[in-house]
């Protein structure tokens, strides 16, 4: 696996990989009515502003037999903003790699997640506690993920 930095030209297979893993993988504890919320109507239409968010933030792209398996990026204040790997290369680790790229240019430093109900016991097993659940609003439609931090041991 090669983790690299973000290209402007991922921006549609990013798109694509977001509304695909959000689909598939975040079915399992959401509705249809909360995906399509999460995803919102007019995704490709948004193509601008989530490449300059990926271009301000620190974005890391994991490519896997030559396809993007997935991506990861993180504000400078140590917000994990995104972090969602292709529908087909769950449990490859593909987030533990991207994460542990992340997170190794933090040390010292906090980090903070907003986990969906699906990815909440991923960061729970890499270390981070949960300090609060939270009702987001989407377009009139309600989720609830979980405000997380990284609690890093010392030895």
């Amino acid at each position: 696996m090669q983790i690299r930095a973000y290209r402007q030209t991922d921006i549609d297979a990013l798109l694509r990989l977001f509304y695909e893993t959000v689909h598939t993988i975040n079915a399992a504890d959401y509705s249809a009515q909360q995906l399509d919320a999460w995803t919102g109507r007019d995704l490709f239409a948004r193509r601008q502003s989530w490449n300059a968010s990926f271009l301000k933030n620190d974005t890391l792209v994991a490519v896997l037999d030559h396809t993007i398996a997935g991506f990861a990026d993180m504000e400078e204040n140590g917000y994990l903003n995104r972090l969602y790997v292709h529908k087909d290369f769950q449990r490859r680790g593909v987030a533990t790699a991207l994460c542990d790229v992340l997170e190794s240019k933090r040390t010292g430093k906090p980090i903070v997640v907003h986990a969906s109900v699906t990815a909440k016991p991923f960061f729970e097993k890499r270390g981070y506690v949960t300090l609060r659940a939270q009702q987001v609003e989407r377009d009139g439609v309600f989720l609830t993920n979980y405000v997380m931090r990284l609690v890093r041991k010392t030895i």
